[in-house]
């Protein structure tokens, strides 16, 4: 997240090579799912794709965008920072297509969060925000799945619970191996104690932790919708159980708008519950048809902000002297 911020204070930039590694990463693991499955599972993933699908991909993905809005909300009024509903969920919107179309997946949260840092003079609180309105959000999906896993049963999923543990182990050994460094505590302090404010409050939490509730059952959802689509034939536990994994591979930022780790988080979570990886990689790809559509009103919002920037330059322009 310092990161994040410290990026943004320096005006949003970031070296260019970075979202094309990411995006590299993401192609070369596409590649490999090729090489290995052959390109029918992705072939009918895509042909699967309905207009009942699709209707309630965007449905399922307006209520997320709505929820996590009002999660990113929260935590910019913690912040003292001024955001309104339309603002929020616009923002939101622009935020989700640009991360679905341009390489390493990050690039709309940074706009999302450059754009109303400025709109308020606030730029570095502005990345805080979003920062750690993304950052609560995974937080909050993790623990979600862990609890789902466990609530169905772990011995008949202990590969999926193995993977989930294995995970959250390497986020901990990580954040120790970093705050190891002086100067990386010195930050760490620094935000901690600065976003202290923005979790300072009981209704805060438990209002980032339901909207972030609501984001992690509509994507799941989407991807049970994905898997209705394409046909998958199994149980209501194995297909949930099968459908976290890539859910949450999807906000890896190694990926071309999240295709890549997806699918072979897919493939693997499918195989270990025993319904095949190529029903992963088709019921995979699915989803990643319909997430795309389901943001395309983020489209709208991107052309409508040209439009407005044209229209305002253009006034400027004929005002000069």
């Amino acid at each position: 997240m310092s990161a994040v911020i410290a990026r943004l204070r320096r005006g949003g930039t970031a070296p260019r090579w970075q979202p094309w590694v990411r995006a590299a990463v993401g192609a070369g693991i596409l590649v490999s799912i090729v090489a290995a499955a052959g390109a029918e599972p992705f072939v009918r993933g895509f042909m699967s794709v309905s207009p009942p699908a699709v209707a309630a991909a965007m449905l399922l993905a307006a209520a997320a965008t709505v929820a996590a809005s009002w999660r990113w909300r929260i935590l910019a009024g913690r912040l003292g920072l001024r955001l309104g509903w339309g603002e929020s969920v616009a923002a939101y919107y622009r935020s989700q297509f640009l991360n679905s179309v341009l390489p390493g997946g990050v690039v709309g949260d940074v706009d999302r969060a450059v754009a109303h840092g400025r709109s308020v003079d606030q730029v570095a609180h502005a990345a805080r925000a979003v920062a750690v309105e993304r950052a609560s959000g995974q937080a909050v999906q993790f623990v979600l799945a862990i609890a789902l896993v466990v609530s169905i049963g772990i011995s008949a999923y202990a590969p999926v619970m193995a993977l989930l543990l294995v995970s959250f182990a390497v986020v901990v050994v990580t954040v120790a191996i970093s705050a190891a460094s002086p100067r990386v505590r010195v930050v760490l302090v620094r935000e901690a104690s600065i976003l202290r404010t923005a979790f300072g409050s009981v209704g805060t939490v438990l209002g980032v932790a339901a909207a972030s509730a609501v984001v992690v059952t509509a994507h799941i959802a989407t991807f049970l919708v994905a898997c209705a689509a394409v046909g998958v034939a199994a149980s209501p536990e194995q297909v949930t159980v099968a459908a976290i994994v890539p859910v949450l591979a999807s906000s890896i930022p190694l990926s071309i708008g999240g295709w890549g780790p997806r699918e072979g988080a897919a493939a693997w979570a499918f195989g270990a519950v025993g319904l095949g990886a190529a029903a992963g990689i088709t019921a995979a790809t699915a989803y990643g048809v319909l997430a795309m559509i389901a943001v395309a009103p983020g489209a709208v919002v991107v052309t409508v902000s040209l439009l407005r920037r044209r229209a305002t330059a253009g006034v400027a322009g004929r005002a000069a002297p």
